[in-house]
């Protein structure tokens, strides 16, 4: 990883698309600062389009759609996108079907009470009630409980992923990479295979790992490295700041690299 400090303007100057994590890359330990609301808005003002893609549930993730600077949010680490209409009203796709989306969901919530009863240390997040498309446990301090939650998740079959809050669960063969892949390609009519220069990806943690692989433009703000072991292949850059003070370093460089070749 290269300190983004370091980077020349040229790296940025083709970025049309901010695709970034939410919690602890927007965030800050729990908490979105003024400033980096406002890089989100610089950027809107700026015309980059903006996406968030986040393991977030959909009751967070609808409220984000509906009121923040962005052009829409994919929750539950890829069950689902919520975009907004020029009208202002708000759609869901999920990743599963309309016809099969309710009985994946009702399945995956017996799963969960399976593994409350097999795994003691196993407890759901409690923003469950808010999610509608996958099933989240909080983060166990003990790496050994959070195995064992993720074995139990494993043995029914259900897929998982780690990030700094949640162990996060879910049936589907899909992760915040091929979602977004199926949301530009249906939504927005671009192929991200053939406009990967134009992108740039911003996280911090584990379930980041395919979008880090891909984008060339990869950025991790600056706790990302607590997670480095975790990650096959880390972001391009790091910020020196921490969550949302790292993605205010993104929004500045990507805006400046704009503004001095005279796209802005």
């Amino acid at each position: 990883m290269r300190m983004l400090a370091t980077a020349d303007v040229s790296e940025f100057k083709n970025i049309r698309y901010v695709l970034t994590d939410m919690d602890e890359t927007l965030t800050y330990q729990g908490r979105l600062s003024a400033h980096t609301y406002d890089a989100l808005e610089r950027l809107q003002k700026s015309n980059f389009f903006v996406l968030v893609v986040t393991a977030a549930p959909a009751g967070w993730c609808d409220q984000m759609a509906r009121m923040w600077p962005l052009d829409g949010v994919i929750s539950e680490n890829g069950g689902l996108f919520l975009g907004r209409e020029k009208s202002g009203t708000v759609f869901r796709r999920f990743w599963h079907s309309e016809e099969h989306k309710d009985d994946v969901f009702k399945k995956l919530l017996a799963i969960a009470k399976k593994i409350e009863l097999k795994v003691p240390k196993a407890r759901l997040a409690n923003d469950q009630p808010f999610r509608l498309s996958s099933i989240a446990f909080g983060k166990p301090d003990n790496s050994d409980d959070i195995n064992a939650i993720l074995e139990a998740l494993h043995s029914e079959g259900v897929n998982t992923t780690v990030n700094n809050i949640w162990i996060v669960g879910w049936l589907g063969e899909y992760d915040k990479l091929s979602m977004t892949r199926r949301v530009f390609a249906e939504h927005f009519n671009i192929d991200i295979d053939a406009m990967g220069d134009h992108i740039v990806y911003s996280g911090d943690s584990i379930n980041d790992a395919p979008m880090f692989k891909f984008f060339r433009n990869s950025v991790g703000v600056s706790t990302v490295r607590r997670y480095l072991s975790e990650i096959a292949v880390p972001p391009n850059w790091v910020t020196e700041g921490p969550g949302g003070v790292g993605f205010v370093e993104i929004t500045d460089a990507i805006i400046k690299a704009k503004g001095d070749y005279g796209l802005l």
